[in-house]
Formats: C-alpha cells, structure tokens, sequence
C-alpha cells in the first residue's frame, strides 16, 4: 500500500531539540506573501465560478451567477497594487521574505515575477492554481506538481525547494512531492512550531510547518482593524520570543496581497515589522534558510518523529 498520512499528536512533547539558529537566535521568524491571483478558480479556466476566498465579496458573492465581476476586481488589486506595496515595506527595512508562489499566477504578471526574481525572496511552490488539491485525482495532482515546477522554473528562474498548497493537502500530496523528487521540505503541516522530519516511502522528508493562526486571514471577518492585527501577532511574537530564552522556536506569518495590501491593512504590517526588528537575537529569515539550517543542524536521524 503507498504510504499514507499518520496522525501523529505527541510531536516533540515536553522537550522539544533546541533549533539551533544562528548567532544563538531566540526566535526565527518567516513572513511569506501568498502569490495566489490569477490562478484562483474563475470562468475563464474552466469553473462554473468566480473565487471569492479571502477578499470583501467572500460571503456575498455566492448568488452571482458565472462571473463575478467584483470578486474578479479584489484578486486583481493584489496583484496589481498590493504585491508593490508588500515588496516595498520589506524592501526598504532590508528584510527577507517567502513568496508562497501558484505558478500560474507568476506567468500571467511577468513584472511582479521579475521583481521577485530580482528581490532575493525564495519561491515555495503554492501549486500550479489556488484549487484544492484534495479534490484532485493522484493523476491529476501529479500533473499539477510537474507543471508548476517547470512553470516557476521560467518565471522566477528556479526550481522551488519548497511546497505548500492551498488550505490543505490530499492524502497522496506529500507522497507525490517526494516522488518527484526535487524538493528540500513542504509545509503542508500546522501540527507544530518546529520543523520536523518524516519518512516517505523509506526516505526522509522534512515538514517546515504553517500557520493559519498569525495570519491575515484574520481580516476575513475575524479582526477589523490594523491595530487588532498587529496586537493579535505581536502578541504571539512577545510570547514566543520571551519562551525563546529557554525554548527557541519559529514563527509563521502568512500575508495576501489583496488583503493586507490595502493601505489601512498594512499599517498593521508595518507595526509588526518594526516592533520586531527593535527586538535583538530575533532571525528574520527566508523559509529555504530554515530548511536548510535544519537539514544541517538536525539531520535525519534514520526515522521520522515518532516512527
């Protein structure tokens, strides 16, 4: 039988390995901006419907009928404005980010590609759409990975190392990520704070997991304003960085253009970035560079985490 996921729920327990991080960190932190517009589902490639997920019409939209002109306007903005302002907001403090990347999202706005091509960012491949994959025959899915890597190979000018799709995977995704063979971790996983190994048909797979909690999701009806943002995160950055003197561990923080790329939304943001770096032996890192510092630092020790 081809290997299939496991629940696993005692993790590291009460003593989970010391990362670790470089210059003796307490906590490293990754924001990741979710490239996802253009590749969402919509009428003209092939769905009956326009996405509206994670933008002002979720919710209100679902009696339109076909396209949904709307809908199609707030993924457009992200791309069109609110990926300019992201870039900029990290650019100008000189810190680093992960691009969570649809490839076909990349082709269909070569500047945005270009630039981060030219940024430094790293690519974590989000899948050739914004679909679920869970809905996805192994077939499919299959194509789906090969296509994106080869898409993001030509837009960005690299393979991605990393993989992470749409909410969650189906129960053959990591097994296929492995099989194709190419990729230094996924991150379909909100299991834990740390990385964590696993074996995958007899081979190490490493999982750098995500959160949906410190994320701007939370606008889609969970918080209102910028200030409510930035103190829900900032106080999970407080937290984890005093737990950090004696337990350090990592920090996600997912970002969508056409969500906090609104002004009055990314104040919020700019808060956050600037009352992190006023703190010392924080690493504010790419996601490839905390794969690689584990793969490094906490080889593969022959089994995964409670196998």
């Amino acid at each position: 039988m081809s290997w299939q996921p496991r629940r696993d729920f005692v993790g590291y327990g009460s003593t989970p390995p010391n990362p670790r991080w470089p210059n003796g960190a307490r906590l490293a932190v990754n924001f990741v901006m979710n490239y996802e517009e253009g590749s969402e589902p919509s009428v003209q490639d092939g769905e009956d419907h326009s996405e509206n997920g994670l933008t002002e019409a979720h919710g209100i939209g679902a009696g339109v009928k076909g396209r949904d002109l709307a809908a199609e306007g707030m993924f457009e903005y992200g791309s069109r404005v609110g990926f300019w302002r992201l870039m900029r907001l990290f650019q100008e403090r000189n810190l680093p980010m992960t691009v969570f990347g649809c490839a076909l999202a990349l082709e269909r706005n070569p500047l945005a590609a270009q630039a981060i091509r030219e940024s430094g960012f790293d690519v974590c491949c989000h899948g050739w759409r914004w679909i679920k994959h869970y809905e996805l025959s192994e077939a499919e899915e299959r194509e789906h990975i090969r296509k994106a890597v080869a898409s993001l190979q030509k837009t960005v000018g690299e393979r991605p190392l990393g993989w992470y799709c749409r909410y969650g995977p189906s129960v053959n995704t990591r097994r296929l990520v492995a099989e194709e063979g190419g990729f230094l971790y996924d991150s379909d996983s909100y299991a834990d704070e740390l990385p964590f190994w696993q074996t995958v048909e007899g081979k190490p797979h490493l999982v750098v997991p995500y959160s949906l909690t410190n994320n701007d999701g939370k606008y889609a009806g969970w918080v209102g304003t910028s200030n409510d943002w930035f103190e829900f995160v900032r106080d999970a950055f407080d937290m984890l960085y005093r737990e950090g003197a004696k337990t350090p561990k990592m920090m996600n923080v997912g970002l969508h253009m056409r969500l906090i790329g609104h002004p009055a939304r990314a104040v919020g943001l700019e808060h956050l970035l600037d009352h992190i770096v006023g703190h010392k032996d924080v690493w504010v890192t790419r996601r490839i560079d905390i794969a690689r510092h584990w793969t490094k630092t906490h080889p593969y020790a022959g089994k995964g985490l409670n196998e």
